[in-house]
Formats: structure tokens, C-alpha cells, sequence
């Protein structure tokens, strides 16, 4: 392989474990405030592709006023979600939590059918995204690199809102104690809320930037990028943001790595992901940076 092949890789890979880490960081912040694994986590993020799509199309909205309208109405779909589906289950035992969230992802997918069809759409590329870079005999495409910058700064900030705000103290209070918690005042409810919507942002945020890379949306495409990301999520090591990104971009790597100096394993790619994931279970359940403390962000 040349070097600028496995420089090729690398930002693919790189590209990939950073979609992975933003749609992982929704799943442990869920698991962190609730223990729940919010399953319909990956069909926000492709609601967020599609209200960009018919927010270009339909009401020829701007392309940048489209992603922030599509993040906004992604983000109050989560809460909504909170709302109906998991709050009224809040003392119910988890079980029943968790089927409740199996079935939201199924109804918020055979929903989307029925709304926007399940015909594959093409997705809006803006031409400054899309026009190769070339760095001697390496061609690179600015969303290969914008992707991973726009994930950390979006990390980035929702550290800052978690360690250095009040809504991000009772969040961090929640995870260690929901009732007493509540006993101090705090309006649990809204916290939880909060914490909902802002995952589910970064989900749509994801899903937009997963329609720009894989240009072609459809009902059903969150469902192997959920899941994948559920398993960067377990490898991180599950409540914890940050291992929540470095497991999104290792299982990126591991991914695309595999693929690069392996060619003929290329039709198991997705397999790589599961098996990385017994893996994990066997040998560290807590994930590569897990942690016994009981706070888990």
C-alpha cells in the first residue's frame, strides 16, 4: 500500500469513527441519566436527514438554515419522545423501558414510510463540500475533513454544557442519584428533557453529515449506524461522553483499517463491529475507559 493510499484510509476511517462517536455520545448520555438504551436513537438521526432534505426541497429553505431548522426539529422530536414514550415508564421496571423504546424505533420507522415513502432519496450536496483537495498525489474531499472537526467542536461543546453549567451539574447529579436528586429541587423531568434533546441534536447532526458522505437517505438508514454506534458506545465503555467518541473512532479504524490491508474481507466489514463487540462483553464489559465510580458523565 502507498502512502498516500493509507493516508486515504485514515481520513475515511477517521471520517467514519467521528460519525460513529457523535451518534454514540446520544446513547450513553440516555444510559448515564436513566440506565435505558434509547434504541430509537438512530432513527432521529434519519429524521435529521430528511427534514434537511425536504427543508431544501420542499420549502426551498437555504442549505445552512435547512441543517439548523433540521437539528432544532430532531431535537424536540427526541423530547417528544422522552415525553410520550419514557417518562410516564420512569418507576416502571426497566424492562418495560426498554421494549418501550424497541417500539418507537419500529413506529418512528414504518412512520417514515408512510410519510416520506421508501424510495431512496439523493441527498443535496453543497459544491464546496464536495470539490477534491489536492495534497500532491493525495485527492481529499472537504467533508472528509470537515466531518471530524464539526464532531469534536460539537464534543467540545457539550463538555463545556455538562462540567460548567447548572443544567449540566443536575445531569451529572441525576446520573449518581435520580431521587435525591429530585428531593433537592431539581426538576428532574426537564433535566432528563434536556439531556434528550441535546443527543438527539448531535443525532441529526450526524445524520446530516452521514447523507453528505453517503449520499442517499431512506427510512431504514439509521438502523447499522445506531447500532454500530451502540457498540462504540459499549467499547468506550457505556456513560461515559468521551470514551463514547474514542470508541466510535476505533471501531472507524478498525473498520476501515481491516477493509485497507485485508481486501478480501471487505463483504464481513459489518461483522467487524459484532465481533468487536463480544469481544469487549468477554474480556472488559465496562468498555476500554469505563469506570466503577457511579458517575458515569
Amino acid at each position: 500500500m502507498s502512502l498516500d493510499m493509507f493516508f486515504q484510509h485514515f481520513f475515511n476511517a477517521l471520517t467514519l469513527g467521528s460519525l460513529y462517536g457523535l451518534i454514540a455520545i446520544g446513547y450513553t448520555m440516555v444510559y448515564g441519566i436513566l440506565r435505558l438504551i434509547n434504541f430509537a436513537h438512530g432513527d432521529i438521526l434519519m429524521l435529521g436527514a430528511y427534514f434537511v432534505f425536504y427543508g431544501t426541497t420542499t420549502f426551498f429553505l437555504p442549505w445552512g438554515v435547512a441543517v439548523v431548522v433540521a437539528i432544532l426539529a430532531a431535537s424536540a422530536v427526541g423530547i417528544l419522545v422522552d415525553r410520550i414514550a419514557y417518562r410516564p415508564l420512569r418507576d416502571a421496571p426497566r424492562i418495560s423501558a426498554l421494549i418501550s423504546a424497541i417500539a418507537v424505533s419500529f413506529f418512528i420507522e414504518s412512520l417514515s414510510v408512510v410519510v416520506f415513502s421508501g424510495l431512496p432519496r439523493p441527498v443535496y450536496q453543497p459544491e464546496w463540500l464536495m470539490t477534491p483537495i489536492n495534497f500532491g498525489q493525495l485527492k481529499l474531499l472537504p467533508i472528509t475533513l470537515v466531518v471530524p472537526v464539526v464532531s469534536f467542536v460539537l464534543v467540545l461543546g457539550l463538555l463545556w454544557i455538562i462540567h460548567r453549567t447548572k443544567p449540566g451539574l443536575a445531569m451529572r447529579a441525576i446520573s449518581k442519584d435520580i431521587e435525591t436528586t429530585r428531593l433537592l429541587g431539581v426538576r428532574v423531568d426537564r433535566i432528563i428533557a434536556l439531556a434528550f434533546g441535546l443527543g438527539s441534536a448531535l443525532a441529526a447532526a450526524s445524520g446530516i453529515m452521514w447523507a453528505l458522505r453517503y449520499p442517499q437517505i431512506n427510512p431504514y438508514m439509521g438502523i447499522f449506524p445506531g447500532f454500530k454506534a451502540f457498540i462504540a458506545a459499549v467499547l468506550g465503555g457505556i456513560g461515559s461522553i468521551q470514551g463514547a467518541m474514542i470508541g466510535g473512532l476505533l471501531l472507524g479504524f478498525i473498520e476501515i483499517m481491516t477493509v485497507a490491508f485485508m481486501p478480501s474481507l471487505s463483504g464481513y466489514r459489518d461483522a467487524f463491529a459484532f465481533v468487536v463487540l463480544v469481544l469487549v462483553l468477554l474480556v472488559r464489559p465496562t468498555g476500554l475507559f469505563g469506570q466503577r465510580s457511579e458517575e458515569k458523565i
